[in-house]
């Protein structure tokens, strides 16, 4: 049948009245697109977190001195340590192996007489290993609190310390340096990719197991107009589904959003038409939901969680993992969905990923076409 003939048209809006029907029936479905953003949302908005607060820290003080007291004060009222006072470093050990303490800080006897003296004890740090970044940052906070507490007492003291350089950093469209405004819109990415190919990947595995497969491929419509007539409500609902989560970003974790509706409907179509392909290939492909369900996790979850920039930068990943990175669609959405959000309409980085997802979709596309035949096996 030729896409000129008026019947097409009308057969192709009966199949998206029949695939309404079906959605509004199917009660997984309202779970799919409504409930599983809010609850994916909540995890990785609030339970993900690269920032550490009130790192629980052991402290030992073995000066006694009004030097040490003071530099105890000090850490106790620095935002990112939680001070856990203790006689020695036997007595705090065990809380550290069983990891109630992050860290133990040993203030050495002789402190306060080596500052008078000027040749300062260090202080030592023991700190848990196996939590690698943990560690690293509270080094890093511990470092920082003293310079500022060694700079305090000098100023104090009259004393004028002027170090050789000074570095002023100026952190641009997340000036607090908050780990949520990197995770959230990363996250959306991660909810779309996964929503997005479940969504598809039971629509054609349903037909074949319902035995429905053989009335549609009956029906005297191309196959492509088939397709597009069955991936068309889905599409309306990834973009519900992204609306939503977007809401939650703005409304619920405080999110700016300084690009335009414009820009983000743009982007996430694009994306929506990769991963709604790649679903449906899976679909067509298995024919069976049980197997299309877990090829979809599979191939939407993971890729998009490890390989899209989303946890881990592309640039530290080895050579050949850089180069599979370019066939996860969610490696085109994360840096313009952030963009979005936090820096405002930058085309001339949105264009090259639009295409480059147009052009996954336009393969997966393709594809199905091919890998739906009007003979049944």
């Amino acid at each position: 049948m030729s896409g000129r003939d008026p019947l097409v048209w009308r057969r192709a809006a009966a199949i998206r009245a029949k695939e309404w029907a079906q959605v509004w029936l199917d009660p997984s479905t309202f779970g799919l697109v409504v409930l599983m953003p809010l609850i994916l949302m909540f995890l990785f908005g609030s339970a993900v977190t690269l920032d550490v607060r009130e790192t629980r820290t052991g402290l030992v003080d073995l000066d006694h001195s009004e030097a040490s007291v003071d530099l105890a004060a000090s850490l106790a009222s620095n935002a990112y340590f939680a001070i856990e006072s203790g006689p020695s470093v036997a007595a705090l050990e065990p809380a550290l192996r069983a990891g109630q303490l992050r860290g133990i800080v040993v203030i050495p006897d002789g402190f306060e007489r080596g500052l008078v003296a000027g040749q300062p004890l260090d202080v030592q740090l023991l700190t848990d290993g196996t939590q690698v970044n943990i560690a690293t940052f509270l080094t890093a906070h511990l470092r920082g609190a003293m310079r500022d507490w060694t700079q305090a007492r000098a100023r104090e003291a009259g004393v004028v310390v002027q170090p050789v350089v000074r570095l002023l950093p100026r952190y641009t469209y997340n000036p607090e340096l908050e780990s949520r405004y990197m995770l959230v819109p990363g996250a959306i990415g991660i909810v779309m990719a996964m929503i997005g190919s479940l969504l598809t990947a039971l629509i054609m595995a349903r037909e074949y197991e319902r035995g429905t497969m053989e009335g549609l491929l009956s029906t005297p419509i191309p196959i492509p107009a088939l397709v597009l007539s069955k991936l068309l409500p889905y599409y309306v609902l990834g973009l519900a589904s992204t609306a939503i989560c977007v809401a939650v970003a703005v409304f619920g974790y405080g999110l700016p959003f300084r690009g335009s509706l414009l820009a983000l409907f743009v982007i996430a179509s694009a994306f929506l038409a990769a991963v709604l392909g790649q679903g449906l290939l899976i679909s067509a492909a298995t024919k069976n939901q049980f197997v299309s369900t877990q090829f979809a996790l599979l191939s939407g979850f993971l890729p998009s969680l490890l390989l899209s920039g989303f946890l881990f930068e592309i640039d530290s990943m080895p050579t050949a993992i850089q180069w599979l990175t370019y066939i996860v669609p969610a490696r085109y959405l994360i840096p313009p969905l952030q963009s979005v959000f936090l820096v405002g309409d930058v085309w001339s980085m949105f264009l090259p990923n639009i295409l480059a997802l147009l052009a996954i979709g336009g393969f997966f596309f393709l594809r199905v076409t091919r890998a739906i035949t009007r003979r049944i096996a």
